[in-house]
């Protein structure tokens, strides 16, 4: 059985950075010790703007320009690249809260196997939900989780109502 960790967004902007909490920060330390066990393959979404960030869809909504390709906000977190180093996984930047790039990358990569698929990372409530959701549409038998301790939300109660919403969806929370 192929098994793959989905590192989702742990770019300094989600983390310390333009858009980062408290409860981001804290799940830090349990996102790298997650990496350094984990017995598979790795996938880490980067989110990427650009300059004209403001002037998208999601910056007429969110305007606060965040993951601006190149600026140090764009870069994983610190501890999360040092996690990631010597490791074998594959960066996936993203323009948007799900990558539909993802699913063809994992598929490819598991070819004829039986996958596991396991989730961490920020924001559980906007892009970890998107990808989660995508991976079980393109994979409706496969066993997917999300790690809650490995995830933080826009807020606490947005965190909790996200984690729901993959439980409605028959994705796995642990």
């Amino acid at each position: 059985m192929k098994k793959f960790l989905i590192v989702v967004d742990m770019q300094k902007d989600f983390i310390d950075g333009a858009l980062g909490s408290a409860e981001a920060c804290a799940i830090v330390p349990a996102a790298v010790k997650k990496i350094a066990e984990f017995d598979g393959e790795i996938f880490a979404t980067l989110d990427t703007h650009f300059e004209n960030y403001m002037e998208t869809a999601e910056g007429k909504k969110l305007p606060v320009p965040h993951c601006i390709k190149g600026t140090e906000g764009w870069k994983l977190n610190k501890e999360i690249a040092l996690a990631l180093e010597g490791r074998n996984y594959t960066a996936v930047e993203k323009n948007t809260f799900g990558s539909v790039k993802l699913p063809e990358l994992v598929k490819a990569a598991a070819g004829d196997e039986e996958m596991y698929i396991e989730l961490i990372g920020l924001c559980t409530d906007i892009c970890v939900v998107s990808n989660a959701l995508l991976l079980k549409a393109n994979f409706p038998e496969t066993a997917i989780a999300v790690d809650a301790a490995c995830c933080a939300g826009v807020t606490p109660a947005k965190h909790e109502a996200a984690l729901e919403t993959m439980r409605s969806c028959q994705i796995d929370v642990i």
